[in-house]
């Protein structure tokens, strides 16, 4: 190794040893529990500098063998926050939801109170439960990890390669494949797949929002030396695993990975927080209810028994069972069974869905934002022609352009490459080794411009005077090139003129009328660099582009998919609106728009939104359909404006780094594989294939999805409830307990068990047709309503059996109970049919066969109980068949009184479900 070489190692040595310091400082400060984290991973991450400043060649990367060694000794890259749950984790979060506390209360107070058939069958219920969800949990999770070996975060990694002479290479890896001591490579767009020291940069901005919760980015450079006192998140020369790189390029050591990166560190002691949606708010709210509800029913019918039969012991137990009986315990389960069944479905689609609440989202989204490029059109850029100022054909606009291209280094983009596409089929020779590259200023979605810095190695065959000693070219929007420039060349002579009004007029109208012919434009400007000395290092401000010559106009075309109209019109047809939020210009945009079917009438752009207050912003957001020209911030604030102004749930569908914050945002971010890595990570669901109409399989599963679930929900609390009032009224007009603890148990689970089959129910195409949301005032007036109607049907089998059969039976009370029994749990399982939909069951709408099946089974299960042995131990008996006569008539009666309530309740609320 050679002086240069350990120079170099001493000077990265000293650069990770003052990190590790800061490191050791930092954790000092911070609580006990991240304290003894931090310093495990400090000490590790020492071990790994030491054997990387010992063992590899920093400056040209790791060997692939040594690679390959370390990535077996550290494991995957993998963040603690995305790897999937262990089955102990999966077992434990199945077990203790509120209701299965509930119902462990309820038989630890069994089995004090002496009656341990009724904690056992309590026991069984949880069980049985915890079981299913955690079978259903475990299965979801396995499909989830295959579904996510689609997904790929590739990195740009310095590799090097030979046994006598080391050669680098640059080569690109998955993130999970990188290991500490790798040299990335990073460009606009890229996420650090690890904790990175800088090794170089250039004009480098990350937005470190995913550590912070705060939107804004922060400058990093590696040329620093941070005080011991800085705070961790404040370093300028250290970038952490999950933060963005907003603009700018540059290289880093990767130090730490997977879980002794701070952001592993972070995750496992605090936890990931999501704020929850809608649906599990109301949720909630449902079990506070419900506890509530629970703890006063139970409460009167201990005080009417204690009061009726003077045993406490005896009420306390009828009261728990009542308790257990209002208890949904499948909710946990059918939620779960609904989401991951559509997370299959979806995945059959070609979409990977990350957060299993989006599918439900999914149903309840009402507006969909999309960007215009790669999603309205074929993002095929094709280079059409090339103008001067004046609208003509000049070759140098096309050369500049070229080299612009040819050397730019940071993430190409599909115009570069359409450039250079043109001029190589077109027989141009514009000689790039001519020219060498001094300098280059990234892209960024604030300048949305580039800029290169060359020098020719052969002045004496130019033929311009701009093309000697050095030059900056400039490509990018026409109005951010546009404010650069304050020179014109003139259209004969090729003079340089003041850029006067007349021409600023003239580029505008010349560049709106190719963007009404569907083109899209790029600019070029040019500038000559005086040397400060002869030597190829240059230090450049921020002014350098500054008083350029605009040169001309690029065009391309994009032509729309052919599947995006009908795509955009089966969208409308389901009630989601599309809006276009673009960065490109609006002329063009509106081109787009209306091929593809989308309405123009209100159209706006991002200058204009910046001007108007809150109210008038709000406004102006929800009637246009079209946004053009909009930053990364405005599509943010676009997308927050729709979900608080005008209470939408927001979906956003794009693949760019300007589309992050928006991603995030939105309540359902959909992004694809082959956007950047930002986009993806900041998404709930990735498609496989950029297609509109895969959005379309994805609503209607959202919406089957978002039914099934409330279906169960509003079967539950309307059996629950009816079959509990008839109890409570029993109990206080005819002091009789209709059925036993254990009855009322078994019932119970019976009729929880039938309901299993509830996400796999067939959906009428009425209510696809619709977003659907929660509404707790809808589902309390939906009870209210439907109700009262179990509970008449209940007392009036009461009646019926108290006054008919009381005196005609020698063993009056075990007979009652048995009848009770089997009307109890037939109508709770004909319910499901009577609500499941707003037409006349059995007849207009006929339920899936699963749940046709579950129906015969439970009730043929509920209807032979009486006869066997365990009828027996539960104290039934056999009853006569002129009683299944009457529950014949009785259920015919339920079903018409049922379909007169439900007639009615639509008249008034226009719906059903």
């Amino acid at each position: 190794m050679g002086v240069r070489g350990l120079k170099r190692k001493q000077r990265y040595t000293r650069g990770y040893m003052h990190w590790l310091n800061l490191g050791r400082i930092w954790s000092m400060n911070m609580c006990n529990q991240l304290k003894e984290t931090f310093g495990r991973m400090l000490v590790l991450v020492k071990e790994h500098l030491v054997q990387h400043i010992s063992h590899s060649h920093i400056g040209s990367g790791l060997s692939f063998r040594e690679a390959e060694r370390r990535l077996k000794e550290t494991g995957p890259n993998i963040p603690i926050h995305t790897k999937f749950p262990r089955w102990w984790h999966l077992l434990w979060n199945a077990l203790f939801h509120p209701f299965h506390i509930i119902l462990i209360v309820l038989s630890v107070l069994s089995y004090i109170t002496s009656d341990e058939p009724n904690g056992c069958i309590m026991l069984v219920l949880v069980f049985i439960s915890v079981s299913l969800r955690f079978y259903q949990e475990y299965s979801s999770s396995k499909a989830a990890m295959k579904l996510s070996e689609f997904l790929s975060f590739p990195v740009k990694v310095q590799r090097c390669a030979g046994r006598t002479v080391q050669t680098e290479l640059v080569v690109q890896v998955d993130q999970k494949n990188v290991v500490p001591g790798d040299i990335i490579i990073f460009e606009p767009g890229d996420l650090f797949p690890g904790d990175v020291r800088l090794l170089t940069s250039k004009n480098l901005v990350v937005s470190q929002s995913s550590l912070t919760g705060e939107f804004g980015a922060t400058e990093k450079t590696a040329d620093i030396r941070e005080d011991s006192s800085t705070p961790l998140l404040d370093l300028k020369n250290i970038c952490f695993m999950g933060t963005t790189v907003v603009s700018g390029i540059g290289t880093g050591l990767v130090v730490s990975t997977g879980s002794k990166t701070y952001m592993s560190t972070i995750f496992s002691t605090t936890g990931k927080l999501k704020q929850p949606d809608g649906f599990e708010r109301g949720i909630r709210h449902i079990s506070y209810i419900l506890i509530s509800l629970m703890l006063i029913v139970v409460s009167i019918i201990i005080l009417i028994d204690c009061y009726s039969s003077g045993e406490p012991s005896e009420s306390i137990l009828f009261g728990m069972s009542v308790a257990s009986a209002l208890t949904p315990q499948m909710l946990p389960l059918i939620i779960n069974t609904s989401l991951a069944k559509g997370a299959l479905a979806m995945a059959r689609d070609r979409c990977i869905v990350k957060s299993l609440r989006a599918i439900r989202d999914m149903g309840s989204m009402d507006i969909i934002c999309i960007d215009k490029t790669g999603t309205l059109t074929k993002n095929t850029a094709i280079m059409i022609n090339y103008f001067d100022s004046w609208g003509l054909q000049k070759e140098k606009v096309l050369r500049l352009a070229f080299l612009n291209a040819f050397f730019k280094t940071q993430q190409r983009y599909p115009l570069d490459d359409a450039i250079m596409a043109h001029v190589y089929t077109s027989g141009f020779r514009f000689q790039p080794s001519e020219w060498s590259k001094v300098d280059e200023i990234p892209f960024d979605f604030t300048r949305r411009r580039i800029s290169v810095i060359l020098e020719t190695r052969m002045t004496e065959n130019c033929v311009s005077n701009y093309f000697t000693d050095r030059i900056v070219i400039t490509k990018g929007a026409l109005e951010e090139v546009i404010k650069v420039c304050s020179f014109i060349e003139h259209v004969d002579s090729g003079d340089t003129l003041a850029f006067s009004t007349e021409a600023y007029q003239r580029i505008l109208n010349m560049a709106e009328e190719l963007s009404s012919q569907g083109l899209r434009l790029l600019a070029v400007a040019v500038k000559r660099l005086q040397m400060i000395t002869d030597s190829r290092s240059m230090v450049y401000d921020e002014h350098i582009e500054s008083d350029m010559v605009f040169l001309g106009l690029i065009t391309f075309f994009d032509p729309p998919k052919d599947s995006a109209k009908q795509a955009l019109w089966n969208l409308a047809e389901k009630g989601v609106k599309a809006k276009v939020l673009t960065g490109d210009a609006l002329s063009l945009a509106i081109r787009v728009c209306k091929e593809v079917g989308i309405r123009t009438t209100h159209v706006t752009t991002g200058p204009e939104l910046e001007l108007l207050d809150n109210d008038s912003f709000h406004e102006n957001v929800k009637r246009a359909t079209v946004l053009a020209k909009l930053t990364p911030t405005q599509k943010l604030r676009v997308v927050q404006s729709l979900q608080t102004g005008g209470n939408h749930i927001v979906g956003f569908l794009g693949d760019g780094v300007n589309d992050s914050l928006a991603l995030d945002a939105a309540n359902v971010g959909i992004s694809v594989d082959s956007g950047a890595s930002i986009a993806k990570e900041s998404s709930d669901i990735i498609l496989l294939e950029k297609d509109l109409n895969v959005l379309v399989a994805g609503v209607e599963q959202g919406r089957l999805t978002f039914g099934n679930t409330m279906k169960y929900v509003r079967i539950s609390v309307i059996a629950n409830l009816g079959s509990i009032v008839s109890i409570l009224i029993a109990t206080i007009f005819f002091g009789f307990e209709p059925l036993t603890p254990n009855q009322l148990l078994v019932q119970s689970f019976l009729y929880s068990l039938g309901q299993i089959v509830i996400p796999w129910d067939n959906i009428e195409d009425d209510y696809v047709k619709i977003p659907q949301r929660w509404s707790l005032r809808g589902l309390t007036m939906f009870t209210l309503w439907n109700g009262p109607v179990c509970s008449i049907c209940d007392l009036v089998a009461l009646l019926f059996l108290w006054f008919y059969y009381k005196k005609k039976s020698s063993v009056a009370n075990n007979f009652i109970h048995s009848a009770l029994f089997v009307e109890g749990l037939l109508m709770q399982t004909l319910i499901i049919h009577l609500i499941r939909t707003d037409k006349i069951p059995f007849i207009q709408e006929v339920a899936s066969w699963p749940v046709i099946c579950s129906t015969v089974l439970i009730s043929a299960v509920g209807i032979a109980i009486p006869y066997t042995p365990l009828g027996t131990v539960l104290g039934l008996v056999s009853l006569p068949l002129s009683y299944f006569g009457f529950l014949v008539v009785l259920f015919l009666g339920y079903f018409i009184f049922g379909q007169i309530v439900k007639r009615a309740y639509i008249m008034v609320y226009e719906k059903w479900l």
